[in-house]
């Protein structure tokens, strides 16, 4: 699809609004839910940078709203225009698009630092060229390429300082965390598109074959690496928490509910075992509410049990 000749017409704010809330619906019920705890401006503001990541992702992975993803007959193409139609909205030029619109609206409105949507970007660039990951580094430099940097995003949009790095790296974590939740939950799907995010190192200690690791007999010890995901999710998950003290009530009550409601995805995989993989993680309703509640009451209890302490050195650091 070739973009719009620039010069478009501004579209209105809440007509941009409204088509990101329907984008966040159907792409992310977990992020929809947490999103609903915001105060009114910070809501509409994550739903347009919401909607502007699930467009990325789609193009990228030749999917609708994050299902159904398929293999891209042209990966450079897709890469391309995303490329263009995100720098001329952080340009500030109107697409026709509406996600890259929405980026011009949240971008502009919180000076967003340009980098971490181009940083964003290098982990589409990264999938575009058939990349795996050799080692753990490699996995999570992938990680923060396709979610820390949204995290970070996720904190200008609160009201952090984009200079603020120590609570930015609290945010990159709990990109980090969903992401390493995503990989272990997708690892069946991933295969069936030919694309593995298990490190070559893992393989080789787990004594797996390059592309056999769905393989029936080798099941038990890919449980194993889901462990090893679910683990290192949850000690980012653990470090993010300790940057709500940074945020107001309610952009922290939305994060804690967020982080225990995508945490308990990998949770969920993790304690299948074996069975991790025969049908797609997710956490009910119900979960949802109570994570919701709990949320709450950590939140206005944050600063007690979140107190100021260093983040931990073992911990991967988003590059600066």
């Amino acid at each position: 699809m070739t973009p719009p000749a620039p010069g478009c017409s501004a579209p209105r704010r809440d007509a941009v609004v409204a088509a990101a809330r329907e984008s966040i619906a159907k792409g992310s019920k977990s992020f929809a839910a947490a999103s609903k705890l915001f105060d009114p401006t910070t809501r509409e503001r994550a739903w347009l940078l919401y909607a502007w990541c699930r467009a990325c992702d789609d193009i990228a992975d030749g999917q609708e709203h994050g299902h159904d993803a398929s293999v891209v007959a042209d990966p450079a193409a897709a890469l391309a225009r995303i490329r263009t139609l995100t720098d001329r909205a952080l340009a500030g030029e109107w697409t026709g698009e509406m996600p890259f619109d929405a980026l011009r609206i949240v971008a502009q409105e919180t000076r967003m630092p340009h980098r971490f949507a181009h940083d964003l970007i290098e982990g589409f660039a990264l999938d575009a060229k058939g990349w795996f990951p050799r080692s753990e580094s490699d996995l999570m430099q992938y990680c923060y390429h396709v979610a820390g940097a949204v995290g970070c995003m996720m904190a200008v949009v609160m009201g952090v300082d984009p200079q603020d790095d120590a609570t930015l790296d609290r945010a990159c974590d709990l990109g980090l965390a969903f992401q390493l939740a995503n990989i272990a939950r997708d690892i069946e799907a991933d295969d069936r598109i030919g694309r593995c995010y298990l490190p070559m190192d893992w393989m080789v200690e787990m004594d797996i074959p390059p592309g056999q690791h769905m393989k029936p007999p080798f099941r038990a010890r890919l449980t194993v690496m889901a462990r090893w995901l679910g683990e290192f999710a949850q000690a980012h998950e653990e470090s993010a928490r300790h940057g709500t003290p940074a945020l107001g009530f309610r952009s922290a009550w939305a994060v804690l509910a967020a982080a225990g409601i995508y945490g308990g995805i990998a949770r969920e995989v993790v304690a299948r075992g074996n069975h991790g993989w025969d049908h797609r993680a997710s956490t009910s309703k119900a979960q949802k509410l109570g994570w919701i509640a709990r949320a709450f009451a950590q939140s206005a209890m944050r600063r007690r049990l979140y107190p100021p302490e260093p983040r931990p050195a073992t911990l991967w650091t988003r590059p600066r």
